[in-house]
């Protein structure tokens, strides 16, 4: 009879310790998975912000690198002209063979 409520006694005590430490490590455990989600989030955000850079950049670079812009300023600003067909000069440079 002892050894039946021992092991009752026991287990309702090891029951008490248990189950208010289970629900400290739930609550533990919301609390990570909480602020983990508001990182995301975050960083969800970020992404969206830099993929709209990203894409601005590159519209950027394609208006900056059109051959009619260039061509305009090297006419303009730097006084360069195309040159003609008399003006180019070919070099050949023959190696050992």
């Amino acid at each position: 009879m002892k050894r039946k409520f021992f092991k009752s006694y026991f287990f309702a005590c090891l029951a008490t310790f248990l189950i208010p430490v289970l629900l400290v490590f739930q609550a533990f455990q919301s609390y990570r998975y909480k602020k983990l989600r508001a990182e995301i989030k975050s960083l969800e955000k970020k992404q969206i912000e830099l993929v709209e850079q990203n894409r601005k950049l590159i519209s950027d670079i394609s208006v900056l690198s059109s051959s009619e812009r260039i061509e305009k300023i090297a006419e303009g600003e730097l006084g360069m002209r195309k040159a003609n067909t008399e003006d180019i000069v070919r070099v050949e440079i023959k190696g050992e063979n």
